[in-house]
């Protein structure tokens, strides 16, 4: 593997001379040139299509980033992640996640035993778990069917499984309906539980160690609403769930055995959605529909382990977004999904590509000096174009943006689909082509408006559609994401499977703890925390 300062390699100070005079080009200048770009700069493959045509960029822009991809030895890396090699070396283990959606019946080896009859293992058990919520047969303490699913979680054993119900409603069945709750703030467990009863309510608690913070704080006040109810232990066997890599954590917390469903430390936080972390899922969506989408993640790892780089869907988003990131300026992305389903999407998104490669130490432990992760961000169309897109159009910054939609609407309304397509397709156009002061005059804008109406263009996206939202193709979707984000990672050179920078916080937050109770004094804080505790003790009630 070649673990060189990035921005010493000449294939790097080859892009940067490159891009000098690509900044100099407009998008309208690449399309009179190329009456066939659309077409040329378009790839489509595992029922995914992807128009690139609108990036700044040309063959030689293409032929140099390949390059680079070679000269990183990306194509080693990729079979060192698919090998089960610990490509997580600060951590040193390897990363599965991929192996959660493998049907090839081969065997795949952690520390020399075979992993995948443990897998297959536990999705048989969420199978039976959810068929018995589905079907009305898993029985509370009180005889009533449980109706309601409250899955406790954070960060990947939140957003992932969160986002995935959201985009797959439509398949759910309506009479179970799954909540959500993650923030400490006691105001999100207090509501979703406001008008819940817990005679039908079953919790699920996902924590990978059993020990996360925010997770089992809301857990513990989610067991006192069942036993404030039950006066007996014993409904929690009935109630409470766990998904978690220990399972002796969750059976000491009280979770009975049959109700424990594992995954493991080769699985990160945010890849986790393919393991029993999807459990929401499966009971909202049936058995069925989960091992669809574990089908379209599949298809997808294979497109990328097997497909030549110029046909690799997430090699050309990666080599896109380290183009925009380390070579044009660009400091934020943003992803737009015109799906109302796919509206948390950018909000899975930003975990797993910004805490991913969010990184400013590359693989040899030294200060990079070079942009890695961008700030990602973004809603749904078309919403959005009502909010923040002045920005994107006559901003100062140039935004790259990803447009994510399907040809065919889930719901019966085609001219509502149609005119959101337009505006899709509208939005991108607008963004890459702009307006000029001649094009106003030609309309007869008056001259004193024409500054304020002048959209400069020459900004870039991609968009991305596929031919309608099912199961097979959010796997799809979810998959070409997450294996941009280790191409990006490798091209970047920085370990995309750890987050040490997420610990130090926690840290803090332990230590402070006990000084916002007031049970140790906050004396050796600095001063700005020091008198931050000290305001809100002196305007704690229970002080007074």
């Amino acid at each position: 593997m070649n673990r060189r300062c990035r921005s010493t390699m000449p294939e790097w100070l080859a892009l940067r001379k490159h891009a000098v005079g690509m900044k100099k080009l407009h998008l309208r200048d690449l399309f009179a040139a190329d009456p066939g770009r659309g077409r040329r700069y378009a790839l489509q493959a595992e029922g995914i299509y992807l128009d690139f045509a609108k990036n700044p960029v040309n063959d030689e822009t293409l032929d140099l980033l390949f390059a680079l991809a070679a000269a990183c030895g990306l194509e080693q890396e990729v079979r060192r992640l698919f090998a089960g090699e610990a490509v997580n070396e600060t951590e040193g283990r390897p990363a599965l996640h991929w192996a959660l959606r493998d049907s090839s019946g081969r065997p795949q080896r952690v520390d020399g035993a075979d992993v995948m009859p443990r897998i297959r293992e536990v999705r048989e058990q969420m199978a039976a778990a959810a068929g018995r919520i589905r079907s009305g047969n898993w029985i509370g303490h009180g005889g009533r069917p449980l109706r309601h699913v409250v899955h406790i979680g954070i960060g990947g054993s939140d957003l992932g499984p969160r986002m995935a119900c959201a985009a797959l409603r439509f398949y759910s069945q309506r009479d179970l309906q799954v909540h959500f709750v993650s923030n400490l703030d006691p105001s999100h467990l207090s509501e979703t539980l406001r008008f819940l009863s817990p005679e039908t309510t079953l919790f699920i608690i996902a924590s990978k160690t059993f020990t996360t913070q925010e997770t089992m704080a809301n857990a513990g006040a989610a067991r006192d609403w069942l036993l404030e109810h039950f006066q007996d232990r014993a409904a929690l066997v009935r109630h409470v769930a766990a998904v978690t890599a220990h399972p002796q954590a969750a059976l000491a917390w009280g979770v009975a055995a049959e109700n424990v469903f594992e995954f493991w430390d080769w699985v990160g936080g945010r890849f986790s959605l393919s393991s029993a972390v999807g459990l929401p899922l499966m009971m909202a969506v049936g058995p069925e529909r989960f091992i669809d989408m574990l089908s379209g993640c599949a298809a997808m790892d294979r497109h990328f382990r097997s497909a030549p780089p110029r046909e690799n869907l997430p090699l050309l988003l990666a080599l896109l977004g380290v183009w925009h990131a380390d070579f044009m300026g660009a400091a934020t992305h943003a992803v737009l999904p015109y799906s109302q389903y796919l509206r948390l999407f950018p909000a899975f998104l930003q975990q797993l590509e910004m805490e991913s490669n969010g990184k400013g130490v590359d693989r040899g432990g030294r200060e990079v000096d070079y942009a890695t992760a961008p700030v990602l961000w973004g809603e749904p169309g078309t919403g959005g174009q009502h909010a923040f897109f002045q920005l994107l159009h006559q901003g100062t910054q140039a935004v790259p943006c990803d447009f994510i939609g399907y040809r065919r609407s889930l719901e019966p309304f085609r001219d509502h689909h149609e005119q959101l397509l337009a505006n899709m397709f509208a939005q991108a156009q607008a963004l890459a082509f702009g307006r000029t002061r001649e094009e106003l005059a030609r309309e007869k804008v008056p001259a004193a408006l024409q500054p304020f109406r002048e959209f400069a263009g020459n900004r870039p996206s991609n968009t991305i559609l596929a031919e309608e939202l099912t199961p097979a193709t959010l796997g799809k979707l979810i998959a070409l994401y997450e294996h941009k984000v280790f191409a990006q990672g490798v091209l970047w050179n920085v370990f995309s499977f750890d987050q040490w920078g997420v610990e130090l916080g926690k840290k803090i937050a332990g230590r402070l703890l006990p000084k916002i109770k007031g049970e140790l004094p906050a004396d050796d804080e600095d001063g700005s925390t020091r008198a931050l505790i000290e305001y809100c003790r002196d305007k704690n009630p229970s002080e007074k």
